[in-house]
């Protein structure tokens, strides 16, 4: 497996482990693949994310939007993701019902010194796009973290700092 999809994992790991809002709201997202600046995710859709006419809730996609635009900063080494500067979602059409599985992609769009850019695209089991989200993030006290790592251009490898998911 990939350096950054072990690594994008962890991070997402760690999110769990918090017992946050991520554990509580979609503690069954699968990080399918993760290269430096893309994460792709799949999530089914639970009884506990639908809304009063029974489709996927706003609150949902918006959730997701902040802990994938996280993710999509993580893909670039970084293990503590900043802090939400700004965010917005809007919906294409309804996201699915119970046992539909939604998809997603986020892409970090930029990256500097103090921010980092996202943008997320969700689909539905057909292929639709859904909803699309954008994520800043403040990412300055955050890039020096001493568990980040730089891969290599592909992601297969850690160039620089620990890879602690291998021996």
């Amino acid at each position: 497996m990939a350096a950054c999809l072990r690594f994008t994992r962890r991070v997402w790991q760690s999110f769990i482990e918090n017992k946050g809002h991520d554990a509580q709201c979609f503690p069954n997202l699968q990080v399918h693949r993760a290269v430096p600046g893309l994460v792709e995710v799949s999530l089914k859709v639970e009884q506990y994310n639908l809304n009063r006419v029974g489709t996927a809730h706003g609150g949902l996609i918006l959730s997701l939007t902040d802990t994938l635009g996280s993710l999509a900063v993580a893909s670039k080494g970084h293990f503590m993701t900043g802090v939400s500067t700004d965010i917005g979602t809007s919906f294409v059409r309804p996201a699915g019902r119970i046992g539909d599985v939604l998809h997603a992609k986020a892409v970090l769009t930029g990256i500097g010194k103090q921010l980092a850019y996202t943008r997320v695209d969700f689909t539905n089991p057909a292929g639709e796009l859904v909803a699309y989200g954008y994520h800043t993030k403040y990412v300055g006290k955050s890039s020096s973290h001493h568990e980040n790592v730089k891969f290599s251009e592909d992601g297969e490898k850690v160039i620089e700092g620990i890879d602690k998911d291998v021996d």
